[in-house]
Formats: structure tokens, sequence, C-alpha cells
């Protein structure tokens, strides 16, 4: 490591034997391997100048390097990653607030009762930066929180989440969408949201849930946005009843409106459990109105199909492979941590991917399914410069020592290097004794 240290306090050397997903290189970069890759991971050699990548040669083009360099000796390299969807808000009250049964429902009276309690400034930015902080020693470039908006409480955590952007601002990029139930936007409240929104350069966002004003919900979000010039991300279908199709109703709308900007629909678990007809039907809307949609295999796998003493027979994860073969953006996200939504987690995009593959069977194969963590939800975010790896983009990487999918895949990679402008940064996580006060909040 003190080796490592040396290196990455240069300001020009050479990441020498590294493999990278072909899928991730953007820029232009161009040269032919010496064989065909294995799981489309490209043998190269990076050279890291003043915090940006250089050049990018095939491994081995080289014998002698002017400059300091580290032999990776095959080991993967990643651009930083991209959390789409996360509820900074409400993460790490599980102490405090845990879900009595384990149920969707249980979650939400859990967590409304805890906020009603706890949910103070310096509670609310505690919490949240604690999830920063865990976020950014993993190796995550950039977020999209949602954040619980009725009332009072809106303007608490937009508040906080305003002051906390600009704190990390050298470290992460933040966005935040607020979080309603979208019958909300047909009130004069919910004007002030959007107001709200807008004033804090946030998304414009809700839950969409099947009822018989549905679509005029969606057209009044959709005109709040347009009037504001906003961008829109959904939670949609986070159920195991086919007859819902918010999803289906939301792309239909983004086609009515003839919306510009960014679309994004989360969970669409739903769609899963629906006829073959049916689904593609909506994955053609989905397709032809340019929406987004970003999975959370571990918080559905968690709260979808469970009832008490009964094994659950569904994963709840959407069709990740149809909507991508329909040539859908696709992403993958963390979602809920360490609160009633889901018990788990750290704020990790890699635990993210590895258990993605698992339970949505996102290899053999592995093709450029790592950009769902990645550039994909970076394309969804507008930050067209993260996620990837290109000459004369930043040095935001992660590099592991293991040298192939099967090998990355099957320990933590809690030894990671995670690199930030070429620099490595300190990979230390949060203790969780920092939040031990507020455990005990009532």
């Amino acid at each position: 490591m003190q080796l490592a240290s040396m290196i990455f306090d240069s300001s020009q050397y050479w990441l020498r034997n590294a493999h990278i997903p072909a899928s991730i290189v953007v820029g232009g970069t161009k040269w032919t391997p010496r064989k065909p890759p294995e799981d489309h991971l490209l043998s190269v050699d990076l050279e890291i100048v003043e915090g940006s990548i250089a050049t990018i040669v095939s491994a081995g083009t080289y014998t002698r390097y002017p400059h300091p360099s580290m032999d990776l000796r095959g080991g993967i390299v990643l651009p930083c990653f991209v959390d789409l969807h996360t509820h900074l808000d409400k993460g790490h009250i599980w102490n405090r607030a845990p879900n009595p049964d384990g149920t969707f429902e249980s979650a939400l009276n859990t967590v409304k009762a805890d906020a009603a309690k706890n949910w103070s400034a310096d509670d609310v930015y505690r919490r949240m930066e604690f999830g920063l902080k865990c976020s950014y020693a993993h190796g995550t470039q950039a977020i999209r929180t949602h954040i619980d908006a009725f009332g009072e409480q809106g303007e608490i955590s937009f508040s906080v989440f305003r002051e906390l952007r600009e704190k990390w601002s050298d470290r992460l990029t933040l966005q935040a969408v607020c979080l309603v139930p979208l019958d909300y936007f047909l009130t004069s409240d919910g004007e002030k949201l959007a107001d709200l929104v807008a004033d804090s350069h946030g998304i414009l966002g809700g839950v969409a849930y099947m009822n018989p004003d549905i679509e005029a919900q969606i057209d009044r979000v959709f005109t709040l946005a347009k009037d504001r010039k906003l961008n829109l991300d959904f939670h949609t279908d986070e159920t195991d009843d086919p007859h819902s199709m918010t999803l289906r109703y939301v792309a239909q709308a983004a086609i009515r409106h003839k919306y510009k900007g960014k679309v994004v629909c989360g969970h669409c678990c739903s769609l899963s459990v629906q006829e073959d007809a049916e689904a593609n039907q909506t994955i053609a809307l989905v397709k032809k109105a340019g929406v987004g949609v970003v999975s959370l295999p571990m918080c559905n796998l968690y709260l979808q199909d469970r009832k008490p003493n009964r094994t659950p027979r569904w994963r709840g994860v959407t069709l990740l492979h149809e909507l991508k073969q329909a040539g859908v953006t696709v992403a993958i996200a963390h979602d809920n941590c360490r609160d009633p939504f889901y018990a788990f987690g750290d704020h990790d995009a890699f635990e993210v991917f590895n258990l993605s593959v698992r339970i949505a069977q996102l290899d053999r194969p592995y093709g450029d399914w790592v950009n769902a963590i990645t550039s994909n939800p970076a394309d969804l975010m507008g930050l067209s410069n993260v996620g990837r790896i290109g000459v004369g983009l930043p040095a935001n990487l992660v590099l592991f020592k293991a040298r192939n999918y099967s090998e990355l895949l099957s320990r933590s990679q809690h030894d990671r290097i995670v690199l930030r402008d070429g620099k490595a940064i300190d990979a230390t996580l949060p203790d969780y004794a920092e939040l031990d006060d507020l455990a005990r909040s009532s």
C-alpha cells in the first residue's frame, strides 16, 4: 500500500495491466485488443496526468514507462458509481424505528410515526450526511435521493439537502426528488411544493398509485414540471398487483404532453407479474416516450411478496432484460438503507450490482450490465462525463484486485481503491456510533 500511495501522489503515472469493461469506454478511444476480450473485459494500460486519463492503450504496448507505474495484475477498473435512486432522509433510523413485521404497509406507518417525532433539521442532516460518507468511501460519485416532502417537512428536508449539496459539491454530485402521493399536486400545497423543488433546482416526483384520478394526477405533475422546466422521477407499480399500470400511464402522459425533459420511473415491479402481451405493450410505450427505468432489487426483494410464515415466491424485480432488449435505458440502484423499508445496506453501489447479478441473472453473458450502475444512471441524471472511462475524462476510478467477474462478484471487495481525480481517497467508513444519540430520540 505504501508503493500505491507513492504512485497516486504523483502528478503523472501509469496503471498497467488493467481490465476494464468495453461498454464503459468512451471518447473515441480506439485500439485493437491482442486477443478477444473475455466477458467483454479489455486488457489495457491507462496513463493518468494531472488527475485525468491521458492515454489508454492495449496492455503491454510499451516495455518501458517514463513515469511511475503500478501493475494491477489484471485487476478490474471501473468508473466511480452512480446511485440513481436513494432515500437518504429515511436512512439509518432502524435502531429506533424497526419494521415490526417487514411488510410494506408497516414500513409506511413506521416511517410516518418516526418522522412526526424525530425529523428535525439536525436529525435529517446527520443521517443524510452519514449516508453520503458511506457512498463516497465505497466509490460513488453521483446520487439522486428522494425526499419526503409533505408540508413543513418538505421545507426542512430540502433546506438540509441544499446545505449538504453545497458542502459536498467537491466530492459528490447530488440531486433531490420530492416524494408525495401524486394527488398532493392537485392541491395548492402541491403547487407550493413544485415551487420549492424549482427553487432548490430539484426534480419533481411522487408515488403513483392506481386510482380513478390517476391520469389527471399525472397530467397535473407534467404540467407543473413543464411550467418550471423540471425533470420528472416517479415511483411506479411497487406492488405485485398485475392490474397496477402506472408506468404505462406515465409513458402515455410523456407522449401526450410531448415532454422534452428526462423522465425516470422506479420499481415497476408489477410489470413482471403481467401477461407478456400486456407487459410488452407497456414496454413499447416506455421506449417511445424515452422513459428510463430504475430497478431496486435489494429493497424489492425484501418487501415484495412478504406474508407471515410463508416463503416468498417472487423476487419483486421488474423486467430488466426485456426493457433493455427493447432499447429502454435501465439502471439499478440502492433505494433504502437501514430503515423500515430495508433493514440492511451500506450505500454501496457495488453491493447493488453484486446482488443484482444474482437476483436478476445479469450474467452469462455479463455484457454491458455494469453500465446499469455507471453510465446509464449518469445519462438519466444528465451527467454526460460521469460513469465512464475515456481519454480526457477525470480519473474517477475504482480499482479492484479481482481479475474477472467471477472473482469480482465472489467477495465483498472491501479492499478496493477509490481514485478521485487520480488521487486515492481515504475510504474509511463512518462509525455507526456517530448516530447513537439519534437512536435514542423519541
